[in-house]
């Protein structure tokens, strides 16, 4: 007699997930790295991670209600907090490996992990990434946008919008039986054609089940290189876009937030995306 699936979908294993193991396996004997059966989410897992998800997108629509010239980024912090413990949910940043606070606020050339400050005013022309991540149900969503404050200079909007089309270009390449390295190499052929650079160090990665999983997902690559894509991964695509060098450093006082080491702009936009038996799916926003 057949067995249920080990996904716990109720379905046979013949016509679940063996095609897909089978297929995998067969992309491992050409020497390809496929994930494990742990990075290809169960269905009940995907609908969790689906739940937090929607509580994560409806905080950063919170955050854009409000933003606006004159607001501390510890304000922006207090909002998120108020509001995702107002779902019934925890902001996962909060105390992650002492991280002190609810969300990631960077400022024009933080790179990431901009920790809010009732010392940092937005004022007019400056760009922000608002990162936010939630636990709901013990799982996990990721997700940022960029906001731009008052009246910003073209260099910064086309590097706001630069950087969008480098994410919309990365999901796009997440596609089933493709590779990590397929998403890297768009996004960074596309940065690259409008004379930007990509930051290496910081990249997606897996999520849903913990905070930071495998794969990592580096935003430079190379077609058909780096593990395989398969259906029921879930992880991030948030591509860090700078005007200038591609170097960045962290801040020696706080040993947190990334800068960009010639003061150049930089941008971020991240979704938190499902790869499904067709292409991929957008869990965030």
């Amino acid at each position: 007699m057949s067995d249920l699936c080990w996904c716990g979908s109720g379905k046979l294993y013949e016509v679940c997930h063996k095609p897909i193991e089978e297929k995998m396996q067969a992309f491992q004997k050409r020497g390809c790295t496929v994930p494990n059966r742990e990075m290809l989410k169960t269905p009940a897992q995907i609908a969790g991670i689906r739940k937090a998800c929607e509580i994560n997108t409806a905080v950063l629509d919170e955050v854009a209600k409000h933003i606006k010239t004159g607001m501390s980024t510890e304000e922006i912090d207090q909002l998120v907090y108020k509001f995702t413990v107002s779902k019934k949910a925890i902001p996962a940043p909060l105390g992650f490996c002492g991280f002190p606070k609810s969300v990631c606020t960077s400022v024009n050339d933080q790179v990431c992990h901009g920790i809010p400050s009732k010392d940092v005013i937005l004022k007019s022309g400056d760009i922000v990434n608002v990162d936010v991540s939630t636990i709901y149900g013990g799982y996990y969503a990721d997700a940022s946008r960029m906001f731009e404050i008052g009246r910003v200079d073209k260099a910064k909007k086309d590097l706001v919008a630069i950087t969008k089309e480098c994410l919309n270009r990365g999901v796009k390449a997440a596609r089933p039986w493709g590779f990590v390295g397929d998403i890297g190499a768009v996004i960074s052929e596309f940065a690259h054609k409008h004379g930007y650079s990509v930051v290496k160090e910081f990249g997606g990665h897996g999520v849903g089940v913990q905070f930071h999983e495998d794969p990592f997902i580096c935003h430079e690559g190379r077609r058909n290189t780096g593990m395989l894509l398969v259906p029921g991964m879930i992880f991030t695509i948030e591509p860090m876009i700078n005007t200038g060098t591609d170097k960045v450093f962290v801040d020696e006082e706080n040993e947190w937030t990334v800068y960009t080491e010639d003061g150049g702009q930089s941008a971020q936009w991240e979704h938190t995306i499902l790869i499904t038996d067709t292409g991929a799916e957008i869990l965030t926003y």
